[in-house]
This record gives C-alpha cells, sequence and structure tokens, in this order.
C-alpha cells in the first residue's frame, strides 16, 4: 500500500530541516542508511501511533534576494499541492508574518489539501509574542506554537497529521502492477509510456492524478494488467543544478510512493549523474522492485564490451542496490522496448515471492557454518531462527541472542546468500533482528 505524503512547506531558516532532522532523529522514522546516496536528505518514512507516512523537506533554498526567496516558495508550494495528501506550512515566529508568508499563505489556502499551520521557534507557549495572533489572518487556521529545535509541542502536530489523512489514504488496486517511470528530464519517460501504449493500440485516457503530480495510465500486456505512472511535472529550470535536483528528487518520490516496480530512466550518453543517485536512493530506501532502464543506447558507438562496460559502470554507481537488472533500450527506434515490462512483470513477482522456513534455516545455517558469525568480548552472535515476515520488499526476521553482535558486514553477507539461494532479483530485501524472547511489534 502507498503511503501517505506530507510535505514541509516555509522560507528559508524558519526551521523546517529541524523539524524533519528532529522527527526523523526521534526514531519515529524508519530510515536506512545508504552509502552513496545522498548527503542532503529531503525524504524519510515516518510512523505515529502506527501509522506510517512519507515526510518531505522541501527545503535547502539558500537565494540572495527577496524575490527570489518568493519565486522559489511559490515552487515549493506548489510542489507540495501538487502531491502532498497534508502540507506543513511553517513560519517565523521571531520574525512575525512577512509577505512571503501571505503569498504562498494565499496560494495553500485555495488548494483544498489539508494545510497545518506551525509557528516556529516559539520556546515558551505560556509567553508568546504580540505578533503572533497575526498569523491567524493568513487564513489556514488555529497556528499551533511549535520550537523545532526543543521538539515543542511535535506529539499535537504529529496527531494532527495523522488525523489528517484522507479516507482511503494508501490504498490501491492490487490487482495491477503499478510502474513509475522515474528520472532526471529530458531521459524519455514520457516517451516510453507513449511507446508502450500506442504499440498496444490501447486507446486510454490519461486520468490525471488529483493530489500528485504524475498522470496514470492503465495498460494490459500478456495478460497482465499495468499502472503506468509518468512523473511528467519533473522539467528543467534556468536555477542551479542543486534546485535541480531537489526538486526533481521531491516530484519523484510521489510517484515511488504509489508503485510497484520503478523504472529508473537513465540517458546512455550522459551516464549515470548525481541526480540519478539520489532518485534511485528514494526508491531503494523505498522498498520499492527497480529496473535501470538505459534509454538512447542507439545514440552510442559500439564495440565489442560495450554494453558490459556500461553494466559496470552501473554497478559501480549505484553499489547500494547491485541487485538491479538493467535493459538497454532506444525509445526513438523502438527497440527492446517491451523488454521493459517483461523485466517488469519478472522484478513484481520476485517482490512478492514467498520463501518456505525450512529451506531458509537451512541455507542460513550452511552460511554461518561457511563464515562463523562475528563476536565481540568473547561472546558470539547466534542465529536461532529466521523467518520471512512480509513482502513487498521482502522482510525477514532473525531471531539472536545479541543485537549489537550483528555487524553490518555480516548482515550484508547473509543477505547476499538469500540472494544467491533464492533470487529476488530487482528488489531490496529488509532484514529485523530481534533478540530471543522478545517480543514481535
Amino acid at each position: 500500500m502507498s503511503k501517505p505524503i506530507v510535505a514541509v512547506v516555509g522560507r528559508p531558516n524558519v526551521g523546517k530541516s529541524t523539524f524533519f532532522n528532529k522527527v526523523v532523529g526521534r526514531r519515529v522514522s524508519i530510515v536506512e542508511d545508504t552509502p552513496g546516496v545522498t548527503r542532503d536528505r529531503i525524504y524519510a518514512e515516518a510512523e505515529w501511533n502506527g501509522i506510517y507516512f512519507a515526510l518531505i523537506d522541501t527545503g535547502g533554498i539558500e537565494p540572495d534576494s527577496e524575490d527570489v526567496i518568493l519565486s522559489q516558495m511559490r515552487e515549493q508550494a506548489q510542489i507540495a499541492m501538487d502531491m502532498a495528501d497534508v502540507i506543513l506550512f511553517m513560519v517565523d515566529g521571531r520574525d512575525g508574518m512577512t509577505h512571503a508568508d501571505q503569498e504562498v499563505g494565499n496560494m495553500l489556502r485555495r488548494t483544498g489539501k489539508k494545510v497545518i499551520l506551525l509557528v516556529n521557534k516559539i520556546d515558551n507557549p505560556r509567553n508568546l509574542p504580540a505578533d503572533f495572533y497575526d498569523f491567524y489572518e493568513l487564513g489556514i487556521g488555529e497556528p499551533i506554537a511549535i520550537s523545532a529545535a526543543n521538539m515543542l509541542n511535535f506529539g499535537d502536530v504529529l496527531d494532527e497529521i495523522v488525523e489528517s489523512f484522507p479516507d482511503g489514504a494508501g490504498d490501491d488496486d492490487e490487482d495491477s502492477i503499478k510502474v513509475a517511470v522515474i528520472g532526471k528530464p529530458n531521459v524519455g519517460k514520457s516517451s516510453l509510456i507513449n511507446v508502450l501504449l500506442g504499440e498496444n493500440r490501447v486507446i486510454v485516457s490519461p486520468i490525471a492524478g488529483t493530489t500528485r503530480d504524475s498522470i496514470d495510465s492503465p495498460f494490459a500486456w500478456g495478460g497482465d494488467e499495468y499502472i503506468l505512472i509518468d512523473t511528467a511535472g519533473i522539467r528543467r529550470k534556468s536555477k542551479v543544478n542543486e534546485d535541480i535536483e531537489r526538486y526533481s528528487v521531491i516530484r519523484a518520490i510521489a510517484a515511488i510512493e504509489r508503485c510497484d516496480v520503478c523504472l529508473l530512466m537513465i540517458d546512455a550518453e550522459e551516464g549515470i549523474t548525481d541526480q540519478d543517485k539520489k532518485i534511485a536512493g528514494v526508491a531503494h530506501e523505498a522498498g520499492k522492485g527497480i529496473v535501470v532502464v538505459v534509454n538512447k543506447w542507439d545514440l552510442i558507438a559500439k564495440e565489442t564490451n560495450t554494453m558490459r562496460d556500461f553494466k559496470r559502470e552501473i554497478e559501480a554507481e549505484l553499489q547500494f542496490m547491485s541487485y538491479a537488472p538493467s535493459v538497454f533500450i532506444s525509445v526513438k527506434d523502438k527497440q527492446r522496448v517491451f523488454d521493459v515490462i517483461k523485466m517488469t512483470k519478472y522484478v513484481a513477482e520476485k517482490r512478492a515471492m514467498r520463501v518456505p522456513t525450512g529451506q531458509l534455516n537451512s541455507l542460513i545455517t550452511d552460511a554461518t557454518m561457511m563464515k562463523q558469525p562475528p563476536s565481540d568480548k568473547g561472546k558470539r552472535l547466534k542465529i536461532y531462527y529466521v523467518a520471512q515476515i512480509g513482502v513487498k520488499p521482502p522482510l525477514f526476521s532473525f531471531q539472536i541472542n545479541k543485537r549489537d553482535l550483528m555487524h553490518f558486514s555480516y548482515a550484508r553477507y547473509l543477505e547476499n546468500k538469500i540472494r544467491e539461494g533464492f533470487g529476488f532479483e530487482g528488489t531490496s530485501i529488509k532484514f529485523v533482528f530481534r533478540e530471543k524472547g522478545e517480543k514481535v511489534q
């Protein structure tokens, strides 16, 4: 099931990133530290009272002039309006209400989306500044006084967030394989979808997403039903590269959250870019199926090992998701385009695969005999029992004697052994480690 999306919007230096990081640091979020993905985390999966949602920080803009601040804030607000179920509009309680706050507040008020107004940097809610009440003029609702630095009133904010999710948020059509076509601008995302729809003579009226900047197109092929999600709103901007990357990633998150399999499109001429890595990292952390689609292969001069060398580049640059298969295509020449759908179905099946418990424990026993578990201060890691407790993505529960003894390198070794034994091509694998006697949460 897809998760509701919560976006944090506001001027620079009002505390958006502090709020985001505090929520993550409080461990209400489930975040995987993936080396080489991104330093500047803007996305996390969060949980409050058993309800999961995607939290997005639209911050990080440091423009030089007030005019640029306003234009960038409008862009943030537009992104939030396009894709978020709930918008957190953060303002600075010390500065008071500004013209930029009023402009963006007017935009947000007209969206019809749930907007929660957070007045940050209020260290003592019993002694509010005189201009605090000016924020009522935004017409968004009752402002909530918070201190992101001190985590003041965080519980109230998170309560209101989860209570504001629309009915049916996270519901999906389970009969269809949902495929998000993601990537940086101008790699051929929309062209790929047009070729897939046109080749099958399927006449489809694209269903415009009401809450997200994407276009959904139902699609049938080989007896299977698909929903193709085109992140059509990603466009190149005449801003600095960091802004381009940030907005492209933010817009891709909504599509990633809703899909089963991501098609990460790469420009063969440009190779793997930092923007590709950031978008790939989001899909990996979300536990989605991933197929790397290298487009414009017709433009590459071929030698004997050209494709092999490019695959090695993919493995080196995207080593955190080495499980992802790659397909080399030319949308323009319609070369190997339907190999993408074949691989998509294959990955979707692997992501939903279950492993028999007996075979799984036998494999883990053999793995521990081949490579002894780590030890510390004379105490060695013991693995008592392993079971697969979830799919989409595959989730494995390990019952062990002491969690601190499970080193990252040994967990990676066990993952590799599970992949060798059972496959799981195209999907991440998640582990949870529980000490003996610990209750399942």
